[in-house]
């Protein structure tokens, strides 16, 4: 039976295993496995970074950052999906749900919480398609961004 659960500082090299199999996965990138630790680690240990989730079934099989973001429009946090991983073999068996559901009641049952964004490939029509799933839709905002 899956259940899910807030992650714990133990559940962090699993975590950061998931982060590497994704960006190679998802962007055919290959990321210094030390830094990926070292962030997964930084979020551990500091709340106000964000948190995360997984969904477990005799071992963990799923994991979900989610980052707070302030807004003075709704004087709230939004919280930002990001850095969702499901193992193959798990995917659509509703996972992703069930983790969704679980971010939805913290959001419903929280006064700091106003909602759930997150960002998506704009070629990643599977993804688009479970989000929608969900009950998400999608928003008038485009994403632009900047790297160093």
């Amino acid at each position: 039976m899956i259940t899910i659960r807030e992650a714990t500082k133990k559940d962090a090299p699993v975590i950061a295993d998931f982060q590497l199999r994704m960006a190679l996965e998802t962007e055919d990138l290959a990321l210094n496995g030390p830094q990926v630790t070292a962030g997964v680690n930084a979020v551990m240990a500091d709340r106000s970074k964000g948190f995360y989730i997984i969904a477990e079934d005799e071992g963990i099989v799923a994991s979900m950052l989610l980052t707070p973001e302030w807004s003075d429009w709704r004087n709230g946090y939004f919280l930002w999906i990001q850095s969702l991983y499901v193992i193959p073999e798990y995917r659509k068996k509703g996972v992703f749900r069930m983790m969704y559901d679980f971010v939805k009641n913290k959001v419903n049952s929280s006064h700091d919480y106003v909602g759930i964004k997150l960002y998506v490939d704009q070629d990643n029509e599977i993804a688009q398609k479970a989000y929608e799933k969900v009950g998400m839709e999608t928003s008038h905002y485009q994403l632009f961004e900047w790297n160093k």
